[in-house]
């Protein structure tokens, strides 16, 4: 479909200057934009499959935690994913419906008909093609002036159908830096809005990682005409560090996903890059649109949905976060919270704060859940309480009826 019937009200010249202010704007605002791939990349992960209602709950809760743009899903693989896109159309309305699409004509067409219904400014494209040796030789089979072609020929045919258009090169941290700046360069004369750096397979390092972005700052004159962003995978438990480390250098879009899912070790994970930007506004100087009070309930929901457990010492979301069995650190948070928190459950939407009891505790912190029962007990009685408690053995949960049973087993001995 040519351009000039999809947008009838405005000529391409108007679109593409009003296109061009846009990118300038979000560039010259310094404000990080997040775009959320848990319901593609996270997907992808063995065993996290998601129903299309499924997908259109987390996409709402998304748009409420205020991440700008969604991968959506990838329809050329699934008629699932189109249908589970079409169920946000009209629906989920204030971030961008991006569709992930290889490097084909037939994708593109697949993704404009799971988009259908979305006003132009709010759906988009993300293409991908392999441009690495490995890529090329062992997957492609091309040569680098063949993986150009194809790469030119379907952003400006995406171009065509989408006024919102992304290129990754896949594998780019392990394709030749000159090679990598000159994709970039043709995806942009293409039509590219945004180019993006994917560390496919999670090797970089934070150093090696703002390396590639200077390079490509420096070797991709035309920059200007386009957002950069980044996503990295976890493969080394570096990709929020290198994440953090490419915003310093100046990118413009960070892609995540909730809890980190995604293929083999996982993704840049959404909440913790947020808290991370947030508690270190002073070394980061970047404003971002994300309600940080949304993202433990956020956490919580894709687990339930996709049936992959945050692990128990997960930042923001796991369930050790706000919890201690330490005597010395109940002792401190009963007296200031902040003594053994980097911040308060309220502030990312989590639960209270719990004071475990066990082998660990102290006797403030059997006193106060003691007094929380309404049961008064003299500082000996707590004394002996704590000592018991001590005693129990590996495993043994002390939880309020526990507690209530050795409080009436004490008092029978008195």
């Amino acid at each position: 479909m040519p351009q000039s019937s999809f947008f009838p009200k405005l000529s391409k010249t108007v679109i593409d200057k009003v296109r061009q202010a846009i990118i300038s704007h979000h560039k010259r605002s310094g404000r990080i934009l997040f775009s959320d791939t848990t319901l593609r990349d996270g997907e992808q992960m063995p065993g996290a499959t998601l129903e299309p209602h499924e997908k259109l709950r987390i996409a709402l809760a998304l748009q409420d935690a205020g991440v700008h743009s969604l991968d959506a899903g990838f329809p050329a693989s699934s008629a699932s994913d189109v249908a589970a896109i079409q169920m946000m159309i009209g629906v989920v309305t204030r971030p961008v419906l991006t569709a992930l699409c290889r490097t084909v004509r037939a994708d593109i067409d697949v993704a404009n008909h799971a988009l259908q219904g979305n006003p132009p400014h709010k759906r988009g494209v993300s293409l991908f093609c392999g441009t690495s040796p490995l890529h090329r030789m062992h997957k492609l089979h091309r040569s680098r002036s063949e993986v150009l072609e194809i790469i030119t020929d379907t952003v400006s045919y995406a171009a065509q159908h989408f006024r919102i258009v992304a290129f990754s090169p896949e594998d780019a941290s392990r394709t030749e830096v000159d090679y990598l700046c000159q994709c970039y360069r043709e995806a942009i004369d293409a039509g590219a809005t945004t180019i993006g750096f994917p560390d496919t397979v999670g090797l970089l390092t934070p150093e090696k990682a703002r390396d590639f972005i200077k390079a490509i700052q420096d070797g991709v004159p035309n920059l200007n005409r386009a957002l950069l962003a980044v996503h990295f995978h976890n493969d080394l438990g570096l990709a929020v560090a290198n994440t953090l480390a490419c915003i310093q250098e100046g990118v413009n879009v960070v892609q995540c996903t909730v809890n980190g899912i995604g293929e083999r070790a996982g993704n840049a994970s959404l909440e913790e890059v947020v808290m991370a930007l947030a508690l270190h506004a002073d070394q980061f100087d970047r404003r971002f649109s994300i309600d940080t009070t949304k993202l433990a309930p956020l956490c919580h929901l894709v687990a339930e949905l996709t049936g992959v457990a945050i692990s128990r010492m997960k930042p923001i979301g796991g369930a050790n976060i706000f919890a201690t069995e330490a005597g010395i650190h109940q002792d401190g948070l009963l007296k200031n919270p902040d003594t053994y928190l980097p911040f308060r459950p309220e502030m990312v939407g989590g639960g209270d704060i719990q004071l475990v009891l066990g082998r660990h505790s102290g006797r403030r912190a059997v006193a106060h859940r003691l007094a929380e029962l309404n049961l008064n007990a003299t500082e000996e009685q707590i004394a002996m309480l704590a000592n018991l408690i001590k005693q129990q053995p590996k495993g043994t949960v002390i939880d309020d009826s526990m507690l209530r049973l050795f409080w009436s087993q004490l008092l029978d001995l008195v």
